[in-house]
């Protein structure tokens, strides 16, 4: 048998020293958050934790200790004969629990007597999650971003995804967030996750870029969603300068309608969000937009909520960010041509701003 080792750090070049990380807290907690390429091999599921734990609170530790030892045996010899049965000798596991107490202790010691090198996280998920918020809340972001701004329905995403796919380096915090902002976002049938998954998974992508060039960022608000940005990285961009796409608002309207046409197949759900808009309206245009959605006339629903609200909210940001403006790139159309139009000129400008 060999002796079960101890890692004290969570940081990314620690954890590429192994060949696995096994997560074996509950599919529950696992799915809140987990280390960075983390399997969940669980020694409790979450049925069984709730009931070794109410048998503890309300019954006896003896008993509760007995069934969750059972429950502990078969799961890891579930897992042996199953996602572990291929491992070979040489295999380097990294396990961890909620605090590497008695669930990661359990997998590593059987783990470490069938002859692998296997090592416990000290203090667990929680020592990752305080190195997670060190970097996000603690330290300060030396990575040289330039944010992607422009009016609702000016094409951002799919700009974004253009430079990304030219191997300009991207972050594209809506799909991290699984939200397209605004109050409509929620609408894209995907559950966000949960604050500390999204900040795991914001860590992960910041660590993935090579700081000597520039990171093109979405301009967003604070919040996506429910999903906040941490400090380190709001201030980051509140301070970078800007490239600005402008696209008139018919030609946006029109745009949006088509390319979020799930949107406007969720009648209710599109008449409820209006009721809740931050801004001051009256009966009448409330009224008024209520009968577009009954009457399906979205491309004009979308020019009337730019004018009285979306559009103004980002005049206001704009003014009071004072960031500088890096170029304006000026479409008439939001097809694909000028998509890729704009692409090239984004490209160009980030190009000549990484020569010396």
């Amino acid at each position: 048998m060999k002796p079960v080792q101890v890692a004290t750090s969570a940081d990314p070049l620690s954890l590429a020293a192994f060949d696995q990380i096994i997560d074996v807290r509950s599919p529950g907690e696992f799915a809140l958050d987990h280390l960075p390429g983390a399997v969940n091999l669980p020694v409790l599921d979450d049925q069984q934790r709730a009931e070794v734990g109410t048998i503890y609170v309300q019954d006896s530790r003896l008993r509760a200790n007995r069934i969750g030892a059972a429950h502990v045996a078969r799961n890891i010899a579930g897992h042996l004969e199953s996602s572990l049965a291929d491992r070979p000798e040489g295999f380097r596991p990294l396990i961890y629990c909620w605090r590497g107490g008695q669930r990661s202790q359990s997998m590593a010691t059987i783990l470490s007597r069938i002859g692998w090198t296997t090592t416990v996280l000290d203090g667990g998920y929680r020592t990752y999650r305080r190195w997670v918020q060190a970097r996000l809340y603690e330290g300060r972001c030396d990575l040289d971003l330039v944010l992607l701004d422009g009016d609702t329905g000016t094409g951002k995403t799919a700009i974004l995804q253009g430079l990304a796919s030219r191997g300009v380096q991207t972050l594209d915090l809506e799909a991290l967030a699984h939200h397209r902002g605004s109050l409509f976002g929620a609408l894209a049938g995907q559950d966000q996750p949960d604050q500390k998954l999204f900040e795991s998974r914001l860590v992960a992508a910041l660590d993935a870029f090579d700081p000597t060039l520039p990171i093109v960022v979405e301009a967003e608000s604070s919040k996506i969603g429910n999903r906040v940005l941490p400090p380190v990285l709001w201030t980051a961009m509140t301070g970078a300068p800007r490239l600005e796409v402008t696209v008139p608002r018919p030609e946006r309207a029109r745009y949006l309608v088509e390319t979020y046409g799930d949107i406007t197949s969720q009648r209710e759900a599109l008449l409820a969000i209006l009721e809740r808009l931050p801004i001051h309206q009256s009966l009448r245009r409330l009224s008024a937009w209520q009968d577009m959605v009954e009457q399906g006339q979205f491309v004009d629903l979308a020019d009337a909520l730019m004018a009285a609200h979306y559009d103004r909210a980002y005049a206001r940001e704009r003014r009071k960010s004072g960031q500088a403006t890096l170029a304006t790139i000026a479409l008439d159309r939001l097809d694909c041509g000028s998509i890729d139009h704009a692409v090239a000129q984004i490209s160009a400008i980030l190009s000549d701003r990484t020569r010396p």
